[in-house]
């Protein structure tokens, strides 16, 4: 727990060698009855449909965790379908339905992830709901605590002090809002890094891309360095609005829901929601799961995304066959 603490606080994509704690009892995965249960009964919805949220082989159940993985230290209980509904999360209304990224501070081209990229994949990801790139803030008016990290030596700001003054700058039209920026983050003085912090009763975030390119660590990059950085914003952006909608983090399938504890666990966790996520955002949201998949697989195609386009479109196949009554 934070000594100072937020309404509705949550600590996404954290390292375990840095909370010192203890490990989690031992995960077991969800047999396929489990997984298909957690989705909900199907039997109500009209048959496109009812596939949009049936796993036609096209999904992994989740794995068995390694030693630093994030269900190796941390106890999920998982929440099915009808759990969440019996949460009542919130969701958008007439008033209150854009999504805003709010960047701040500098953006070094190619070191940082592409913005207006960025916007993009929320919109197809977050279809139909408007998303709005926020104008850039600098960094002197950040009203947070900073300090020079003792083992990178370089800047960072309390994350707990950004998300004090986040809700404030929440349009009112908004339903949520992560800010975005390329200086790193820590959440108490404990603490080594965090990757990000969200408010999810204010609809609020904050997560760096700091560490995404390997230029932190006095690395280069390559060809497909640019892919990788936007890959791992566009995942942990779009993760993070996801838990704004009341959903929590999976643990019946490789999902972009999955908790993660470190890059190589994140980097492995798949772009697109599960079977089970995926009906909880449809809740939320109410979109066309195809017209979804395909703003998807545009982006994927435009930015050589190969592996994710190649995913959507077998899903998208899969998906159309319908079987007879």
């Amino acid at each position: 727990m934070l000594r100072n603490r937020v309404p509705g606080l949550r600590r996404f994509y954290l390292l375990s060698l840095v909370t010192g704690g203890v490990a989690a009892a031992v995960f077991v995965p969800p047999s396929r009855s489990e997984r298909e249960s957690a989705a909900g009964s199907l039997l109500s919805l009209e048959p496109p449909l009812r596939q949009a949220f049936m796993d036609h082989g096209e999904f992994q159940a989740k794995k068995e965790p390694g030693g630093l993985d994030w269900l190796a230290t941390h106890e999920e209980p998982g929440q099915t379908f009808n759990e969440y509904l019996g949460s009542r999360p919130n969701v958008p209304n007439a008033g209150r339905g854009k999504l805003y990224i709010l960047p701040i501070g500098g953006f070094e081209k190619g070191i940082a992830p592409d913005l207006a990229k960025l916007k993009d994949y929320t919109a197809a990801y977050y279809h139909p709901m408007p998303v709005e790139m926020l104008p850039v803030l600098a960094d002197a008016e950040v009203p947070a605590k900073g300090r020079i990290n003792g083992m990178s030596g370089k800047k960072q700001w309390k994350s707990t002090d950004l998300l004090r003054w986040l809700p404030g700058k929440l349009p009112k039209d908004g339903y949520a809002m992560i800010a975005v920026t390329m200086t790193d983050l820590y959440p108490d003085e404990n603490w080594n890094f965090v990757f990000g912090q969200a408010s999810t009763r204010n609809r609020v975030g904050v997560f760096s891309f700091a560490r995404y390119h390997p230029a932190w660590t006095g690395g280069v990059g390559d060809a497909g360095t640019e892919a990788l950085v936007l890959r791992r914003a566009a995942k942990v952006l779009t993760h993070e609005m996801g838990h704004m909608f009341g959903i929590r983090h999976c643990i019946y399938y490789e999902c972009n829901m999955n908790g993660a504890n470190h890059l190589v666990e994140a980097d492995s966790t798949p772009m697109h929601l599960c079977p089970v996520c995926l009906r909880k955002l449809h809740h939320a949201i109410r979109f066309d799961p195809l017209g979804r998949y395909a703003g998807l697989g545009k982006f994927y195609r435009a930015n050589e995304m190969n592996q994710e386009e190649a995913w959507v479109a077998d899903r998208v196949r899969k998906c159309q066959v319908i079987p007879d009554p």
